[in-house]
């Protein structure tokens, strides 16, 4: 099969890969569109030292499962594989099970490819109404809601998230719903506008009263880093007021091994700091269901699978938000762009 590998430190599209063969308990998924995302590329750089298929952002169509009601439908995939059996799992804490698998991230290849494999029990239907080019934000749409998990955002709290990326702009319109001051900060004003135009307040991320979410001289109760860089943790503190909440969501490979903030500050403010990473599925369907996010706007670009190496390095451009690969597309031809279908950032 067709597959975008990361192996000996290049990203390479291969049209002989082994296709995957479903195991008990497992099904075997058509892959229909993915997504590339910050982690994806950070994966490039080093993070976590995975090797195999990328891609973890997917909607498809299961075509192998011994679970036959499962046979045909549209699905999603939770991309945490847990052993089931061990002291974590028993708890209820399988996203951390110590021996768990991840979905091209650490120990199971990827869906950047014509197949891929997952748990049925990882498996949720599509609804009908939710398009394919929506389904497929359902992962990264349930991190942002596993921060309401975490922490009580309330309506009367001042809330300010920091990044205008693809997961920062998901997470400003989750956190939008708790009726929060909300301020979001970001550098580029076409993405900002994406926020504006739904009721969100934003501020360029240069601006020098961005400590000032709403009174003047206040800060946040809760601070959101999105930003995906180190720098973004210590502008996160600098936000935050005495006793503030500070939810980190960025995961990123340190080149230098060292991160730019100064860890004493989180002790003098007695800052919480809180690590956020998968959420729900069920309740991120629900709100692509009764169109209560937005995403369309969140695409950059769809390529054919065939061009998926060029939809990699078109994902690592700065500015560009969410570019999907589109599997059951193919190139029409020989030349390197034909077939490529080119959403507009509105």
């Amino acid at each position: 099969m067709r597959a975008l590998v990361y192996e000996e430190n290049k990203v390479r599209l291969t049209k002989d890969y082994p296709e995957p063969k479903a195991s008990a308990g497992e099904a075997l998924i058509r892959v229909i569109l993915a997504g590339i995302c910050r982690t994806d590329l950070e994966i490039s750089r080093g993070y976590m030292d995975f090797k195999g298929v990328l891609g973890h952002e997917f909607v498809g169509i299961v075509e192998e499962s011994e679970d036959r009601a499962l046979m045909g439908k549209r699905v999603v995939g939770e991309i945490n594989a847990p052993c089931g059996i061990c002291l974590y799992c028993q708890r209820g804490l399988g996203n951390h099970c110590p021996q768990r698998k991840v979905l091209g991230i650490l120990g199971l290849d990827g869906c950047l490819a014509d197949y891929c494999i997952l748990p049925t029990n990882n498996l949720h239907l599509v609804p009908d109404s939710v398009p394919d080019e929506a389904a497929v934000f359902t992962e990264p749409l349930a991190a942002a809601l596993q921060i309401l998990e975490q922490v009580h955002i309330k309506p009367t709290d001042s809330c300010v998230v920091i990044g205008d990326g693809k997961l920062g702009l998901l997470v400003a319109q989750v956190v939008s719903l708790t009726g929060c001051e909300l301020l979001v900060m970001g550098h580029h004003q076409d993405k900002l506008d994406i926020l504006n135009r739904r009721g969100i307040q934003t501020k360029a991320a240069d601006d020098r009263s961005h400590a000032e979410p709403g009174n003047k001289g206040k800060k946040a109760d809760v601070v959101i880093d999105c930003t995906g860089k180190p720098e973004g943790l210590s502008q996160a503190i600098s936000l935050l007021k005495p006793g503030g909440k500070l939810i980190l969501k960025s995961t990123f490979a340190p080149q230098d091994g060292s991160l730019l903030f100064n860890p004493a500050m989180l002790v003098i403010d007695e800052i919480n700091l809180i690590g956020s990473r998968c959420g729900p599925f069920a309740p991120a369907l629900r709100l692509l269901e009764r169109e209560l996010i937005e995403t369309s706007a969140l695409i950059s670009a769809i390529h054919p699978l065939d061009e998926a190496e060029a939809a990699f390095a078109e994902a690592g451009r700065r500015g560009i938000l969410k570019v999907l690969v589109n599997s059951s597309q193919r190139t029409q031809g020989t030349q390197g762009t034909e077939g490529t279908q080119r959403t507009q950032r509105r």
